[in-house]
């Protein structure tokens, strides 16, 4: 009798969260689904939600991790024919996993760029200077015992004065530039603008366009910024390549779309509409993430570059798996759409890098 007290104690006649009128003994609100509860919130009773909460999605993630890795297509399968309470949401799923695939990544490929200078970063970087701090180098290492003896001109890569590009020799004034066509003058004075900084070192676009007498207007300054970015990626790739990276996560978000597409467009034939393609999508994607963090870790601990090309291949079989199994069609069709759809993944693949690239040098 008196626990049959405890729990109507704190039950209402009004549903607290969205109004809907309740009685003593409904647990839940059957409009809305909340507790039907009207006791104050405590400190315990906060914590103990938080974690229930979380400890429900754990179990959910881990069984979705499990049925998505050893059995390629059921999930999907499992969540349009309305197998749903029991495994995460493939959306929330796949950022979850994305989250942790891009810090691990990210990590990995740092930790590559450490321990140790080779020869070709040294060349690297002694491509970064100009000709004039070149010169200026050569001149302190004479001064070190046998430096003379010593061809510091082959070493810091100093070309000799006959054969070195001035960008006196291109030099175009203003007026010059006026009488050319938008294209061929923007080419030359890109070119101009290469040799200028390589031998200046000047980043200021200001500084650089009153050195070398031409308007400060805002063409002139965007194409400065332009070559300047040029030479600082092709001295240093690794700064494109970062770049990259980092916008990898919305470019992969905005593409799986698209894709799901294209997939759609392969099976128009089947009962299964856009948005059941797009869970599947969400979940091949998700297992490449697993698959390929799996390989960068195991690469990581043994400093190895095997185990996540493993990985590739082993979700190129999971993907055959997954469309055999999701869409339940004969071998040889799925295998003519599997390639099919490889090689338009690779093609868009390569158009989402060439408008990273695009978007990089006009808004950088």
């Amino acid at each position: 009798m008196k626990s049959e007290i405890s729990l109507t104690k704190y039950r209402g006649l009004c549903c607290l969260n969205c109004g809907h009128p309740l009685d003593i003994s409904d647990k839940f609100c059957s409009n809305c689904g909340q507790t039907n509860n009207t006791k104050k919130l405590s400190f315990n009773d906060f914590f103990l939600e938080f974690f229930g909460g979380i400890f429900s999605y754990d179990s959910r993630m881990n069984r979705t991790l499990a049925t998505l890795i050893f059995y390629p297509g059921k999930i999907s399968r499992d969540y349009i024919n309305g197998i749903r309470t029991k495994y995460a949401n493939p959306f929330r799923f796949f950022l979850s996993i994305s989250i942790i695939f891009f810090i691990i990544w990210s990590f990995t490929f740092q930790s590559n760029n450490f321990g140790g200078v080779s020869d070709n970063q040294t060349v690297a970087e002694l491509d970064q200077f100009s000709e004039k701090e070149k010169e200026e180098l050569k001149e302190e290492l004479q001064k070190v015992p046998f430096g003379k003896e010593i061809d510091l001109d082959t070493i810091l890569g100093i070309k000799p004065a006959e054969i070195t590009k001035n960008y006196k020799d291109r030099h175009l004034t203003q007026r010059q530039l006026d009488t050319l066509n938008l294209v061929e003058s923007s080419f030359k004075q890109i070119s101009l603008y290469s040799e200028f900084y390589n031998q200046t070192s000047i980043l200021n676009p200001e500084e650089a366009i009153d050195s070398l007498d031409h308007s400060n207007k805002f063409w002139n300054r965007y194409l400065y910024r332009k070559a300047v970015d040029t030479e600082i990626i092709r001295n240093n790739p690794k700064v494109f390549f970062d770049y990259l990276i980092s916008k990898s996560p919305f470019i992969i978000f905005f593409f799986l779309p698209v894709f799901a597409l294209i997939i759609w467009l392969f099976y128009f034939y089947k009962p299964i509409n856009y948005m059941e393609h797009l869970v599947f999508t969400f979940h091949v994607q998700s297992t490449f993430f697993v698959f390929v963090l799996i390989g960068l870790i195991i690469d990581l601990i043994f400093k190895s570059e095997v185990f996540s090309t493993i990985a590739l291949i082993i979700f190129l079989f999971y993907l055959y798996k997954a469309l055999r199994n999701f869409y339940n069609e004969r071998r040889f069709v799925t295998i003519v759409k599997f390639l099919a759809l490889n090689f338009i993944f690779l093609t868009l693949a390569i158009i989402a890098a060439f408008i990273s690239a695009l978007t990089f040098f006009a808004i950088r």
